[in-house]
């Protein structure tokens, strides 16, 4: 099974139908790191993170991970951990998990460009929560509402394909 992303902010799985929010400059076959754009392509998902001081009971298919204070997601060009979680903010730019603005309550990692990391094509590419549709850095967001109702038809098998 698919999630199939389309670039008019809408995303498709089974006989479901999700408004949703991509990068600021669109899609495009040739990320790179802070062009705002949401990656052109077809990738595996990893777990989800969440926030359990804001959400409880999750229903998911999905390995599921705490995000916890210590935790970020390295973003910058010159550290070895790009594109990786890190459990410091001490090795580089990095992107705080637990916020305060609720996108990361809950958060589904895109497998791009994770496994064999090339420098400076793209990182921190996420499915995560948006209240407002307000155009992301790269990722893809939708309501909390909706995106519970992915949790639970998705699985560790589920496909991406973003176009």
């Amino acid at each position: 099974m698919q999630i199939n992303v389309k670039k008019n902010n809408t995303i498709l799985f089974d006989e479901f139908k999700f408004k949703c929010s991509l990068g600021k400059n669109g899609i495009s076959s040739k990320k790179k790191e802070g062009d705002l754009k949401t990656p052109k392509g077809t990738y595996s998902i990893g777990p989800l993170f969440y926030r359990k001081d804001k959400l409880k009971n999750i229903k998911t298919k999905l390995k599921k991970i705490i995000i916890k204070k210590n935790m970020f997601w390295c973003d910058d060009i010159k550290s070895k951990y790009y594109n990786k979680l890190v459990r410091s903010n001490k090795i580089g730019r990095c992107e705080k998990m637990l916020r305060s603005d609720n996108k990361y309550n809950l958060l589904i990692i895109i497998n791009y460009n994770t496994q064999n990391t090339i420098k400076n094509k793209g990182s921190a590419i996420f499915i995560h929560l948006t209240e407002n549709y307000k155009k992301t850095k790269g990722c893809i967001a939708l309501k909390e509402k909706d995106m519970l109702i992915l949790l639970k038809i998705i699985n560790k098998k589920t496909k991406i394909k973003i176009f």
